[in-house]
């Protein structure tokens, strides 16, 4: 069980961190600076978080759950019961979703390789190649980091920010794109 002392200082480990990374951008943020912001000792920070991806990840991790729970049971056609193309373009929506959200936090913790690295890719990759199987997608191995990548937080920061386009536009997009393949 966690100490009452431990409990309060993660919880404003976590909280500050979120205010730097959505005012700085988690990359611009180094651990200093959260340590100082939370009020805490560095050891106290690093006993917890080895690195700013921990502390990202932690703060990730309550989204990322909420949209797993709908994709085992929730409604269709992000839940069970819907076609494949169906399921990947309510997922692509979903995902669109929790980038718009919490971009900041996700460049925080699965940019460059450390993305496949997180449990969160796993069950999205798990999800996702289930959908091509279902679809009788020939090697569903082959592809479904392909269908993934349009999700890379970097992708869709650069889609957002230097293309210009609407959460609406790339999610349309990714829904067209799931159609296709899979439709």
């Amino acid at each position: 069980m966690e100490r009452a002392d431990a409990a309060r200082n993660r919880a404003r480990i976590l909280e500050a961190a979120g205010q730097l990374f959505a005012a700085k951008g988690a990359p611009n943020v180094t651990m200093d600076d959260i340590a100082k912001a939370a009020g805490v000792g560095r050891g106290t920070l690093y006993r917890r978080y080895p690195d700013r991806a921990a502390i990202a990840t932690a703060m990730l991790d309550e989204h990322e759950k909420a949209l797993q729970e709908k994709l085992i049971g929730g409604e269709a056609p992000l839940g069970p019961g819907a076609p494949p193309a169906e399921r990947l373009a309510a997922f692509y929506a979903a995902m669109v979703e929790l980038l718009e959200g919490h971009a900041h936090l996700v460049l925080g913790a699965e940019t460059g390789h450390s993305r496949f690295a997180t449990g969160a890719y796993g069950f999205w990759r798990l999800h996702v190649r289930s959908l091509l199987v279902s679809a009788g997608v020939p090697d569903p191995d082959a592809l479904v980091e392909v269908v993934l990548a349009p999700l890379a937080p970097e992708v869709y920061t650069h889609q957002r920010t230097e293309r210009g386009l609407s959460p609406g536009r790339v999610a349309a997009a990714l829904g067209e794109l799931a159609h296709r393949l899979l439709g």
